[in-house]
């Protein structure tokens, strides 16, 4: 690390040149390039520097310590199955109670439909939605198994923690042996969703109904524990602090050192649109780079950081490749969780685009897959 942090940051002396770090940000530095772990206040200290250039030129130098110049994407589709949920979190504009207007839920064929839409170039289906009040265990392991038999060639990454402590308790069965009768139905890794921010506080205060933050971490240990991979996510943009965002950020580094079973790390930019949330504004680019960035530098045992161009939108995403992310997702195909929160971005995106902002962001292309494998880098 140190090497290629001081080649980045002091030749030619770039940092010195034009920014006039505070000396809480000099001592930071100075830990970063001599290899050393930030402290949660070091993390709250980075998010307080007005120094947005000199906090993207360090999370850059890290991005490409772990990943060089490549920023990944996918090939994949959303599906989101039911919105009906026994939750009703504030926040969230996708739920909906049985009965109530805009409320859906699909059919087993009504699924299997929407995966054989897939091109036989589609590596992964992403399948999350509410906690449905009638839907039996069965259901779940008869989407995977249908999908799989049908379409072999596709990684199931499904079920928020969330949604797998509800499984749980639908089928009876423990923790570990639930998500294992998961995965031998097809399931290949799950999302990050649902961690929100992880502290009982805020969470009191948006999503009283949803599991606790020692819950989600206990889902994905045991999630690791059995060999399947997550991702993390972390909700910021509400009614949190820098603080809960750091706390938030160190109970998953700790989790990642102990496990080692997150693949990506996923800042999600909160919309307010169509929520129960009182008030409430989008985002500023100023705070979506520095979550970022602050993300790359204190997650320091993640591979991955990724950029949602779906909440970020396109333009600060392909910012936020000079800012620590190497990952952008990928075509996505339908999402409409953030569309119901007030998302204005794209609801799908071509592969030839996704490639080409990465490219203009002075990045090298690469098509992965679910685990990062490499399947194709662009020129």
């Amino acid at each position: 690390m140190e090497n290629s942090l001081h080649m980045s940051i002091t030749q030619p002396n770039i940092a010195e040149k034009y920014y006039n770090h505070p000396m809480s940000f000099r001592r930071i530095e100075k830990k970063l390039i001599s290899g050393k772990r930030l402290s949660p206040q070091d993390a709250v200290e980075l998010y307080r520097s007005d120094d947005i250039f000199g906090l993207g030129l360090l999370a850059d130098a890290r991005a490409r310590e772990l990943n060089g110049d490549r920023v990944y994407f996918v090939r994949n589709r959303h599906i989101n199955p039911t919105n009906i949920c026994i939750n009703r979190c504030r926040f969230c504009a996708f739920s909906r109670s049985r009965g109530e207007d805009g409320a859906y839920e699909m059919t087993l064929d009504d699924i299997l439909r929407r995966a054989s839409e897939c091109g036989p170039d589609t590596r992964e289906l992403h399948i999350v939605g509410g906690l449905h009040p009638d839907w039996p265990f069965s259901f779940y392991t008869d989407m995977l198994s249908g999908i799989k038999s049908r379409f072999p060639h596709l990684h199931i990454k499904a079920f928020t923690a969330v949604e797998i402590d509800y499984l749980t308790k639908l089928s009876g069965l423990g923790l570990r042996k639930a998500i294992n009768a998961l995965i031998n139905a097809g399931l290949g890794s799950m999302p990050g969703g649902g961690a929100e921010i992880l502290g009982r506080g805020v969470r009191r205060k948006i999503c009283p109904e949803k599991v606790s933050g020692a819950r989600w971490i206990e889902v994905m240990r045991a999630a690791h524990s059995v060999g399947l991979k997550t991702n993390a996510t972390m909700l910021y943009g509400h009614v949190e602090t820098i603080e809960d965002r750091v706390d938030h950020m160190l109970r998953l580094r700790e989790l990642q050192d102990e496990t080692g079973g997150f693949n990506a790390f996923i800042p999600l930019a909160y919309q307010p649109e169509n929520t129960r949330m009182d008030g409430g504004a989008r985002t500023s680019a100023f705070d979506d780079l520095k979550t970022i960035a602050v993300a790359r530098l204190f997650l320091d045992n993640f591979q991955h950081i990724k950029a949602y161009w779906v909440m970020l939108g396109v333009k600060i995403a392909q910012i936020a490749l000079s800012f620590g992310a190497d990952d952008m997702d990928g075509t996505v195909i339908e999402e409409k969780i953030a569309h119901m929160a007030g998302g204005s971005s794209p609801e799908a995106m071509e592969i030839g685009a996704l490639a080409d902002l990465i490219r203009r962001a002075g990045k090298t292309p690469v098509e992965r897959n679910a685990m990062y494998d490499v399947v194709k880098a662009y020129e």
